[in-house]
């Protein structure tokens, strides 16, 4: 290896991010190519209610080498084929976000532009019956697919739920096996050199000193090394989602196990409700300025599915990012990045951006301004999307039955939102650029699914004929609808294929 060529990487705190970092540089750089040390201290508790995920956790896994049904197994996991959200455009509503394409395109023209035709005249059903996931999800049904010519069931976008403290217990065991070298202990002190800045040596509370070339800040919220040390600066984007408290809350494992997350608005914010093997994942996430902690803890308490398995546990944070993700040598992962509310399971998915898009530009030792800055400007747009399509679930709504929600509905937002809101509105335009985390189909669930409406749709669609377009629409619905219900049951996929030791139900029960 080149001198130039990092060859001492250190990572600072454990927890999901820390060892999703972990595990990717012992098994895509090799630790034999570069020594990756991981500090973490047990006195220092982890966050730990990221429970959910979306589809790009698959290709993670995968690109690791990690086996989906053992990953399962071992976090007491569920699959997740989207999230329902419930009361949010007004009380009593409910549709679903899923994972994958509403209908298929017709004639180069995007489906839903057909089907708001079919829809204003009266020959077609509302989206859900275009979605195989929605289908197949509200049945409690799941599949992974499989090589099947020409059919909807070849391949069927999905992600997990799991409980996030087993899933950082599960990559430190992989990465251990890879080499990666865990030490026990606090840093006391952050040595700098005195003319670069650069971040040199980090010395421990009645242990070693750790020298690094390269440092991956994984400390949570209080960014022990990109803002304690380097001063980077926070971009605070709370008058735009201004949730800054939750509560989590474990209760007992329900029945059926339904393969979606549920988002449950209510008068102060919203309610997750995550299934897992061995327990239900609960919390609120809530605004302090229009809600006491205990006016939110009785809300979650007395909302709960099942008998709470412990007291909530509370979060605060401040919505935002850091003005660098990549400062100098450092790189903020997690938490100490930034965070964005779990409305749409995206804490996870950008740990997993981050450490890819790293892996996409790897520097040298020194002397990488150019990548560090396109970097953090592609990381920018990608947490700014994310942002706007988190705002967008808030601004939709005709809620007035509290502060928050009037709060909500009359905000300002930004203007990149508002162009897409008006693109929509004026012909059912849905326009993104390539860096976006959300495609178009998920920006029609929530647009639709909160009652935005679009005035017209693509002129293109009248060039078929009504009853070609009434044929298409049918044996669209027909197809889903056969395949969602030839998909076996959710529970049962899981006992046959990835129940852990903790699973509620043993293999010889059966499954209601």
């Amino acid at each position: 290896m080149r001198d130039s060529n990092i060859k001492n990487l250190v990572i600072v705190g454990g927890g999901t991010a820390g060892w999703m970092s972990a595990a990717a540089l012992s098994r895509i750089i090799g630790t034999q190519n570069c020594k990756v040390t991981l500090i973490e201290s047990k006195e220092i508790g982890t966050v730990g209610v990221g429970e959910a995920t979306i589809p790009p956790i698959v290709e993670f896994n995968n690109l690791l080498g990690i086996k989906s049904d053992e990953m399962i197994r071992e976090t007491n996991g569920t699959f997740k084929l989207g999230i329902e959200f419930i009361n949010w455009g007004k009380i009593g509503d409910s549709y679903m976000h899923p994972f994958g394409s509403f209908g298929r395109t017709i004639l180069n023209v995007s489906f839903w532009h057909y089907w708001k035709k079919a829809f204003d005249l009266g020959i077609s059903p509302g989206l859900k019956a275009y979605s195989l996931n929605w289908l197949a999800a509200k049945e409690n049904r799941f599949f992974r697919g499989a090589e099947i010519p020409n059919s909807p069931l070849s391949k069927i976008p999905h992600a997990y739920h799991f409980d996030a403290n087993l899933y950082a217990n599960f990559l430190r065991k992989f990465s251990e096996n890879l080499g990666v070298n865990r030490i026990e202990g606090n840093v006391k002190d952050v040595i700098q050199n005195s003319e670069s800045g650069f971040i040199e040596e980090l010395r421990l509370v009645d242990g070693p000193v750790i020298k690094g070339d390269f440092f991956i800040d994984c400390t949570g919220f209080k960014g022990l090394l990109i803002e304690q040390c380097l001063n980077t600066g926070y971009e605070d984007w709370s008058h735009l989602l201004p949730c800054d408290r939750a509560l989590a809350v474990p209760s007992e494992a329900i029945n059926p196990k339904h393969p979606y997350t549920k988002s449950i608005a209510n008068a102060v914010g919203w309610q997750w409700r995550i299934p897992l093997q061995h327990r239900t994942g609960n919390g609120l996430v809530y605004c302090s300025q229009f809600s006491d902690d205990q006016m939110a803890a009785d809300i979650l308490l007395d909302n709960l599915p099942s008998a709470a398995l412990s007291e909530p546990k509370n979060l605060r944070f401040k919505t935002g990012k850091r003005k660098k993700i990549w400062n100098k040598n450092c790189l903020s992962i997690g938490l100490a990045s930034g965070f964005m509310e779990p409305l749409e399971s995206t804490s996870i998915h950008l740990i997993q951006s981050i450490i890819m898009r790293f892996f996409s530009l790897f520097p040298h030792k020194a002397d990488f301004e150019v990548e560090m800055n396109y970097f953090n400007n592609s990381i920018d747009e990608e947490f700014k999307s994310i942002r706007d399509f988190l705002i967008l679930h808030y601004k939709l709504t005709t809620r007035d039955d509290s502060e928050l929600w009037n709060y909500c509905r009359n905000m300002e937002i930004p203007d990149s939102l508002t162009e897409k809101l008006e693109l929509y509105r004026s012909g059912s335009w849905i326009e993104r650029n390539n860096k976006e985390l959300f495609g178009v189909d998920s920006w029609l669930a929530v647009l639709n699914g909160q009652n935005a409406q679009a005035s017209t749709y693509n002129p293109l669609v009248d060039t078929l004929p009504e009853s070609e377009l009434k044929k298409i629409m049918l044996e669209t619905r027909e197809v889903l609808s056969q395949c969602a219900s030839s998909m076996p049951d959710h529970e049962r996929f899981i006992l046959n294929n990835c129940a852990s030791n903790n699973h509620q139900l043993s293999k010889n029960q059966s499954v209601l």
